[in-house]
């Protein structure tokens, strides 16, 4: 199916980049790391040799979750005495948690 998809790429004079893109080959539910993938005779990196970041998360070969919550944990425990240090009160401290901890806070989920 790549080698379809890079006869038409070069018909329509577009390449890939597959510096760009990354690869997971899963066997029997985990990974295969002896499967490679070429586009435009170059292989394409796999996630386990460079993770990738999608939509503010970093996945790995690991394909695991478990570290979110400690990243998370981390982050709060980070961002709450920076709030603190400024010394806001009500509407103020408010706003300071709405506007920059909590969307932040909510990527980390």
């Amino acid at each position: 199916m790549l080698t379809h998809s890079d006869v038409l790429m070069s018909w329509c004079r577009m390449e890939f980049k597959p510096k760009k893109s990354r690869s997971l080959s899963i066997r029997k539910g985990k990974v295969d790391e002896a499967t490679t993938f070429t586009v435009a005779e170059q292989q394409i990196p796999t996630v386990s040799q460079e993770p990738v970041k999608s939509l503010g998360r970093w996945y790995d070969a690991s394909m695991k979750d478990t570290r979110r919550g400690a990243e998370t944990l981390e982050f709060a425990s980070e961002s709450l005495p920076a709030i603190d240090k400024y010394g806001l009160q009500g509407n103020s401290r408010y706003g300071a948690c709405s506007s920059g901890l909590f969307p932040n806070f909510y990527g980390h989920f």
